[in-house]
């Protein structure tokens, strides 16, 4: 069986020196009350810019500028209706909003905006996603 490989973006949207992070229902199947970085699946066809500003829609209902790449990150998982081990590219793109009004899709159940210093606690007691500790240690966040 070969692997299959998908990609993601995501969005580091920074408000006023404040984070976003979304925190993932309990009975999702994947990191379930973890919190994570908004984004998700690229589909097929799609350019990644369009991805991601239309998954920030359809997650906080934000309008996004996307401004650059802020790292790379490399995921595995399993999928859901499968049970096949997908590895996942993630890019992780620094991005910005006009406002910090966020309306929550149904993936999620809470939202917030962090201090770096609240981040960095929050990687302390792993209660983010793995890809999201990832994407921020690999840069020794700061």
């Amino acid at each position: 069986m070969t692997t299959q490989w998908g990609l993601t973006v995501r969005g580091i949207c920074e408000f006023k020196g404040k984070i976003l992070l979304l925190k993932i229902r309990p009975e999702s199947h994947h990191n379930p009350g973890k919190w994570e970085i908004p984004g998700g699946k690229v589909k097929k066809s799609e350019f990644f810019d369009e991805a991601l500003k239309r998954e920030f829609q359809e997650e906080t209902n934000l309008e996004i500028n996307i401004e650059s790449l802020y790292n790379l990150v490399e995921n595995e998982y399993k999928a859901c209706k499968t049970s096949e081990i997908i590895k996942s590219i993630q890019l992780i793109m620094k991005v910005t909003c006009k406002t910090n009004k966020v309306k929550l899709s149904e993936e999620h159940d809470d939202y917030g905006w962090f201090s770096k210093e609240e981040v960095k606690k929050m990687i302390n007691e792993e209660l983010l996603t793995p890809p999201a500790i990832n994407a921020f240690e690999k840069l020794k966040f700061q």
